[in-house]
């Protein structure tokens, strides 16, 4: 009897030299949920496994001087390299998907990740991050292995492992199913339809939410109240409300 094979929306390949760091979050909430519903695929792969030599080496010394270290090519291009053969062979068995696939490097000098950017890699069926340290990743990654490169903001980070968390968990929750559709359609950032049916980004933060207590005293004299508009049951008002207090971007 042939082997069933369950659907999967998303495949994440996550290349470090720290598997570790991600066990605790990808095991908690809605991204835990995910996985165990089959709907994303989550793998981590220790670069050191795609050295060659006895210390496992992954860096060099930059030829340029300078401080620090840099992030060799030869075992990035490997893992990349395994992890295209190891697709190949895995799509054929899911029915109805392809092998759209990314190779993303996080880099300070990457495209700027996005809302609008999160809904678009949501439709591919792969995705594999490079997470760099030290001082740096060789160029050649850049220009010859990676198909993109993404920055989570400006500012420095120690490493590319928190960038990866942070598209998997934007990305995941833009997947059918992860999180029912009605969750999406008021939240910031949210999408919406022209006329013409084009998608759009929504370009304003959601309105303030409250809940109970109605009124909540922190100390003798002081009242923090939900607005009143909001406990009136009039939908024509508190939507009129609600728009007032989006915040335009």
């Amino acid at each position: 009897m042939a082997a069933r094979f369950s659907l999967i929306f998303m495949r994440f390949n996550i290349i470090t030299i720290f598997p570790d760091i991600f066990k605790s979050y990808f095991k908690e909430s809605i991204i835990k949920r995910a996985q165990e519903r089959d709907l994303i695929k989550i793998k981590i792969h220790n670069l050191r496994d795609f050295t060659s030599d006895k210390h496992r080496t992954v860096d060099g010394r930059p030829y340029s001087g300078g401080p620090g270290m840099i992030f060799k090519i030869e075992p990035i291009y490997k893992a990349v390299k395994d992890l295209k053969l190891k697709t190949k062979k895995i799509s054929p068995r899911l029915v109805g998907r392809g092998s759209k696939s990314k190779v993303i490097l996080f880099s300070a000098k990457g495209k700027k990740f996005n809302q609008a950017l999160a809904k678009k890699l949501s439709k591919f069926d792969e995705l594999t991050f490079i997470c760099g340290r030290y001082e740096g990743v060789d160029e050649r990654v850049a220009r010859n292995v990676a198909d993109m490169e993404l920055s989570v903001g400006d500012y420095v980070l120690t490493g590319g492992e928190i960038p990866a968390m942070i598209l998997v968990d934007a990305i995941s929750r833009l997947i059918p199913g992860v999180i029912k559709k009605e969750s999406l359609k008021k939240e910031s950032f949210s999408f919406s339809k022209s006329k013409k049916g084009e998608v759009r980004l929504a370009a304003e933060l959601e309105y303030p939410q409250y809940t109970r207590p109605e009124i909540f005293a922190p100390k003798k004299g002081v009242s923090w109240r939900v607005p009143k508009v909001l406990l009136s049951g009039n939908h024509k008002e508190i939507e009129k409300w609600q728009k007032k207090h989006s915040k335009k971007i």
